[in-house]
């Protein structure tokens, strides 16, 4: 058996690493954990640009983060190889397919929705995002709550949404609050599970192999981190500036900045916020066009969260911010994701430098356990107001269940459960068939 050891690959251009990050892009399907498994497989087992254990050093750092882990972790290896330039393409092109075919669905969306053959596809769709919703949080919760105090934390989550209608930024606060405490009076409580360890698997010598020093540009000083973080307030402040005269865009840019920073346990946890501000407070779409753009965005290829894309868009037309549809819709979707996307590449080009001078295995904080728990319960009543507005759709606030109940949507939903759950299905496929059973008793019933 032939034991000598694999000499490390030849560096990477950036040319050839543009070509990585652009397929990457068009490709991205299957969530963030699809999407790091993807990474993993490309650029630790066969193209050896990083070693696992860097690999996993960086995931931990994106993990701790608001906002999309994928993305971040792209952003960061992409770092790594070529500075600043590299991270910019990396992290772009991670998102911009997802962004333009997402804006091409929400104009296709608006010019035929009405139509019976798409209303019947996206009435199997719904449901399927009711099951999606559910299975997310139990995916979490399964993860997440290790003991009874994490499962209360998470059901208060739930009651304090569900029943007092509390804010999404209040709950993340209090749950922090709460983790810190509890991290300080009972840690045991507070030791998260499931983290990213150190990899053990060897796949030869890697271009960033585990000894391998910070390239120059990778080394923290604290001069740098001021300067990095300067010129980001300056990128945001001179976007926002330039919204000023379009007063539902800079509205817009305020609250997608706001939203970016809450994204702590994923999209699915930000999105009751989404929905809250962009459908009851702004107006910019109604309950079920964001469930039909939550459905969209997890058959797309590109993080979850970009379903902002979609509200944007949506929200650009209904507020008409520009004269044109097509115009205005382009115009809210691209704030809505620079937005959405800019704290992104600022977490990772000011504070990698320091993950990477203190280099060692990153634990969760007991105030992110804390958070991670209430998100399941913010999750679930997300679930639940989906299902409300898919079997009674006719249902308002005030009289939550009147109209007719529908009962094959209950159907649906159970189903694309149970197939998700039980069975593993893929996500892309659930949906696909719901759509299809959709069209099918529009048709025919």
């Amino acid at each position: 058996m032939d034991t000598t050891p694999i000499a490390a690959p030849a560096p990477v251009t950036l040319g050839e690493s543009f070509k990585y990050w652009l397929k990457l892009g068009f490709i991205s399907f299957g969530g963030p954990a699809g999407q790091i498994a993807l990474m993993h497989q490309e650029l630790v087992e066969k193209r050896r640009w990083i070693s696992e254990h860097r690999y996993l050093h960086a995931l931990n750092y994106c993990m701790l983060l608001p906002g999309p882990e994928a993305t971040q972790l792209a952003i960061y290896i992409s770092w790594l190889l070529h500075g600043v330039k590299g991270g910019v393409i990396a992290g772009v092109l991670f998102f911009l397919p997802g962004f333009l075919l997402l804006a091409l669905l929400a104009a296709l969306y608006l010019a035929w929705g009405e139509v019976p053959l798409v209303q019947g596809i996206f009435y199997g769709i719904r449901p399927a995002v009711v099951a999606v919703v559910l299975f997310a949080a139990w995916r979490i919760g399964h993860r997440a709550l290790k003991n009874e105090v994490l499962w209360c934390m998470a059901a208060l989550a739930f009651i304090g949404i569900f029943v007092f209608d509390i804010g999404f930024p209040w709950i993340v606060l209090a749950a922090a609050i709460l983790g810190a405490l509890g991290g300080k009076i009972a840690p045991h409580k507070f030791r998260a599970g499931g983290g990213h360890g150190g990899g053990h698997k060897q796949y030869g010598a890697a271009l960033i192999d585990d000894d391998t020093p910070p390239p120059a540009h990778a080394k923290f000083s604290w001069g740098r981190l001021a300067a990095t973080t300067a010129v980001f307030v300056l990128i945001w402040l001179g976007a926002m500036a330039a919204l000023y005269g379009a007063p539902d865009l800079y509205r817009m840019g305020d609250f997608f900045t706001r939203a970016a920073f809450l994204t702590i346990g994923g999209a699915y946890a930000v999105l009751p916020y989404v929905y809250q501000a962009a459908v009851e407070q702004f107006g910019w779409l109604t309950g079920a066009q964001m469930m039909d753009g939550l459905a969209l965005g997890e058959t797309t290829p590109g993080p979850l969260i970009m379903i902002v894309t979609w509200v944007g868009y949506l929200g650009g037309v209904a507020k008409e911010v520009l004269a044109n549809p097509l115009a205005a819709g382009f115009a809210g979707a691209a704030v809505a994701t620079f937005f959405t996307f800019l704290p992104s590449f600022f977490f990772i080009l000011a504070g990698a430098p320091l993950i990477e001078a203190t280099r060692g295995e990153l634990r969760f904080t007991a105030p992110l356990t804390g958070i991670t728990a209430a998100v399941v319960g913010v999750i679930l009543n997300l679930a639940v107001f989906f299902a409300w507005h898919t079997f009674w759709p006719q249902g308002t606030a005030a009289a939550p269940f009147a109209g007719s109940f529908e009962w094959f949507p209950v159907i649906v939903a159970v189903a694309a459960f149970v197939a998700l759950w039980k069975y593993q299905a893929d996500v892309m496929k659930v949906i696909g068939v719901c759509a299809l059973l959709g069209l099918a008793y529009s048709l025919f019933m």
